[in-house]
């Protein structure tokens, strides 16, 4: 099938790969333009836009697809099939009715609940023990097109880097799978009930507040591991959890219980395990604790 394929992240990448792999002609892939990141503030492209040149596919990064020039380029590659995986600009409906066989969308999330731009995050936020993969034919509406296929995944212990990674290769195998078979699923219309938002993680949710239950903080680790990482301060140095355990002891919020730093929350305690200094690469919370102590009794501060 002739495929135009619009993505952006990492995420996005296996789907691109496994297209490819499966002989469907791509002749051109869209993604966000270069922009500028790291520290030198330098322009980079899209993991999308990397992939795609090193498979020696035509690559288009329109800052918006709005404009009737840019949905005419579009248009004038005469795509059957669109497919979209969090690309990260809206699609208009000349485009979503350009392709003959319509657009098909990767979301990870067991529609309808978690539309949104952090289905990942905010499912393991709210404690959901199962999350997924779900291809949807798209619409003008915020991911509420009908459905075509799912596939469940776990969520267990899982962080959202381990669930992102594990999600973009079954996402990648499902998308192929639904479109060797296209002509023979029917459409599944999204139910109303059990809709919910997935708003997009605001840096400011990373910081800890210890006056939560250490449960949730627990998740909120899980939740913002490896980015924007969940984080605390200590002698004015920001210090982020990427991995911690809950347990079963009480104090005062804040309150660093032991020489295990076992900090108390506002039920429980949560005990870190894996850490970031910034700068530095991640360590063992035992490995942080011979170079710097951290003495029972230390508080740590809850808000600015």
């Amino acid at each position: 099938m002739r495929v135009v394929f619009m993505g952006t992240p990492d995420f996005a990448v296996p789907t691109l790969h496994a297209l490819h792999e499966a002989g469907h002609e791509i002749p051109a892939v869209y993604t966000q333009p270069p922009r500028p990141a790291g520290r030198g503030k330098q322009e980079q492209t899209s993991p999308v836009h990397r992939a795609a040149e090193a498979l020696g596919i035509p690559v288009c990064h329109p800052n918006t697809l709005r404009n009737l020039d840019a949905q005419a380029d579009f248009l004038a590659l005469q795509p059957e099939l669109a497919v979209v995986v969090a690309y990260g600009l809206i699609l208009p409906k000349a485009v979503l009715d350009g392709p003959t066989r319509g657009c098909l969308n990767v979301h990870a999330s067991l529609l309808p609940r978690w539309r949104g731009a952090a289905p990942i995050q905010r499912s393991i936020l709210a404690g959901d023990n199962v999350t997924g993969v779900t291809i949807m034919r798209m619409e003008e509406g915020l991911d509420t097109g009908p459905m075509l296929a799912t596939a469940k995944v776990p969520v267990d212990e899982k962080t959202a880097g381990e669930l992102h990674a594990e999600l973009a290769e079954i996402g990648s195998q499902l998308l192929v799978g639904t479109v060797a078979h296209l002509d023979e699923i029917r459409p599944e219309p999204q139910p109303d009930f059990g809709a919910t938002y997935a708003a997009k993680i605001d840096k400011a949710e990373a910081r800890i507040d210890w006056s939560k239950p250490a449960e949730l903080i627990e998740r909120e680790v899980r939740a913002f591991a490896p980015f924007p990482g969940s984080w605390f301060e200590l002698d004015r140095e920001r210090i982020k959890v990427l991995r911690a355990r809950v347990v079963g002891v009480n104090g005062a919020e804040g309150t660093v219980l032991d020489d295990k730093l076992t900090i108390a929350c506002g039920n429980a305690a949560i005990r870190p395990l894996l850490i970031q200094r910034a700068g530095k690469p991640a360590m063992e919370a035992e490995a942080f604790l011979r170079g710097k102590p951290v003495p029972a009794g230390t508080v740590l501060r809850t808000a600015p």
